[in-house]
């Protein structure tokens, strides 16, 4: 994770985390906390540790998956992490822009696909766990709707739980999706947007402006 990237990490809040938890406004999923105890506990030395919550509609953890990787996780998209041959992760709610973008500060130009996996790739290259929530229904499916949490340690330095669609809109490496009736998918995630449209990520280029 690159120092911008830690600088900016700052800018949204363990405790806006936890007060939003993971609320997907359509009803894809139910609110939560997350609880730092009990995500550094899962924390295994040598490894990225990835554990998916599954729960029902009365916000209960029915079942839990598991894996763990030396080598870490990998974005197959701009939000979609690959968890094995036959799992994907979708951070549900985001898109990228379309077509082409430039970011000089970020010394980037190119697609916005590959600015948007590229961007998640860091987020997934130092976490010492990441917690994802699904639904129930979720479960066996080969690509799952998620929202996932990151735990970072870097001693001395960086202690610190977040979100990742929060930090990927903060980014602007992914803008916030809308329904067919133009309202957004994750109106929750609002904020987060706001911090990215002040010119990062994609919202250095003109012509990502809607």
């Amino acid at each position: 994770m690159s120092r911008t990237r830690l600088v900016r990490t700052t800018k949204v809040s363990i405790a806006t985390l936890l007060a939003v938890g993971f609320a997907l406004v359509s009803g894809a999923f139910a609110a939560g906390l997350v609880d730092p105890a009990y995500i550094k506990s899962l924390a295994a030395p040598g490894k990225t540790v990835l554990v998916v919550e599954y729960h029902d509609g009365n916000q209960t953890v029915v079942s839990r998956k598991g894996y763990a990787s030396a080598s870490g996780f990998y974005a197959g998209s701009p939000n979609d992490i690959s968890v094995g041959g036959k799992t994907t992760l979708h951070l549900y709610g985001l898109e990228p822009c379309q077509g082409e973008m430039v970011n000089r500060k970020e010394n980037f130009s190119g697609s916005c696909q590959a600015f948007g996996q590229q961007q998640l790739q860091i987020l997934l290259k130092s976490p010492m766990v990441i917690l994802c929530r699904a639904f129930l229904s979720e479960e066996n499916a080969a690509t799952q709707d998620v929202t996932c949490f990151g735990y970072y340690n870097l001693p001395g330095s960086l202690d610190s739980i977040d979100n990742f669609e929060e930090q990927l809109l903060s980014l602007g490496a992914l803008r916030l999706a809308k329904k067919p009736d133009g309202s957004l998918m994750r109106p929750d995630l609002a904020e987060a947007e706001k911090i990215g449209r002040q010119g990062f990520g994609m919202w250095a280029d003109p012509r990502t402006q809607p």
